[in-house]
């Protein structure tokens, strides 16, 4: 049984369909959130570059094909004012082995750098998800 992974990146998710950003005048301890922002964070390069980079990169973990474990998982990060990612956690969970390789994924330097949301014409911390599909190919 050969493993196949596919992402998928053309529909990333907000936090619940929303942006969560501070502003940049406020301190990382401040809660104050938006629920969108003027301008949210982008891959350089464009999403494309992205899923290119997740298809290439992602290495199906051998525990998760024995089982025959398949499905979702999803990431949720902080596109930082820099466009760095930080406070990296998984949303939604398959199994301990698919979350680790999603995260270890998104962690990568190698992956695709961010340019940062703004909001009133400021860069700001804004809240992102993204959904990495694992799925088996059956051939």
């Amino acid at each position: 049984m050969k493993a196949r992974v596919y992402s998928i990146v053309l529909f990333f998710l907000f936090d619940a369909f929303t942006a969560k950003a501070q502003t940049a005048d406020t301190a990382k301890t401040d809660t104050q959130k938006f629920v969108a922002v003027d301008t949210p964070p982008e891959v350089l390069g464009g999403f494309y570059i992205l899923g290119n980079y997740i298809n290439k990169n992602i290495k199906y973990p051998k525990v998760a094909r024995k089982n025959n474990i398949e499905g979702r998982v999803i990431v949720a990060f902080i596109v930082e004012r820099d466009g760095s990612l930080t406070d990296m956690k998984v949303k939604r969970s398959l199994s301990p082995e698919t979350d680790a390789e999603a995260i270890r994924l998104m962690s990568d330097p190698k992956a695709p750098k961010w340019t940062p949301g703004s909001q009133g014409g400021r860069p700001v911390r804004v809240q992102y998800s993204i959904p990495i599909s694992f799925k088996l190919d059956n051939e």
